[in-house]
């Protein structure tokens, strides 16, 4: 069955020298097919696109986003059970979010920063007249014991 083409053979596991694979070329680049589990799944789902008309306008949002306004409103209207899974799911993005949310909440606008500029300037001031009174005690109370210097 093989055939021979000069020294080289063709045949089975032998293919013709001009089909070769190129060297450091794989049989495969793109690989097999992975399948898809349960999470990809639900990332998948979760981010599918979906049709809402809020105050009658008509806008593409995700269906994360859809879930998350509906349990928000319902919450709003005083239902309990949304009102609280809106309480725990806060709670655990905030466990989530650790110290990096308390840094975003330090950020202070130009008139918070300029309060809290003007509290420094008047704390410094008090410690440094507090610091002059205790200083003057200090030398005022050898000289109101009446004892002489060394």
């Amino acid at each position: 069955m093989a055939q021979t083409k000069g020294e080289y053979q063709i045949g089975y596991g032998k293919p013709p020298a001009g089909r070769r694979f190129q060297k450091g070329q794989s049989g495969n680049p793109t690989g097999r097919r992975r399948t898809k589990g349960l999470p990809e799944l639900l990332v998948a789902a979760l981010n599918a696109p979906v049709t809402v008309t809020t105050e009658g306008e008509r806008r593409k949002i995700s269906k994360r986003e859809a879930i998350v306004t509906q349990l928000v409103n319902k919450s709003a209207t005083a239902d309990l059970r949304a009102t609280k899974m809106l309480i725990d799911m806060l709670k655990e993005v905030e466990e989530k979010a650790g110290p990096s949310a308390l840094r975003e909440a330090a950020i202070l606008s130009p008139a918070d920063r300029e309060v809290v500029e003007h509290f420094i300037a008047r704390l410094r001031r008090q410690i440094a007249a507090e610091a002059a009174e205790g200083a003057e005690a200090a030398a005022a109370e050898p000289a109101a014991a009446g004892d002489p210097s060394p």
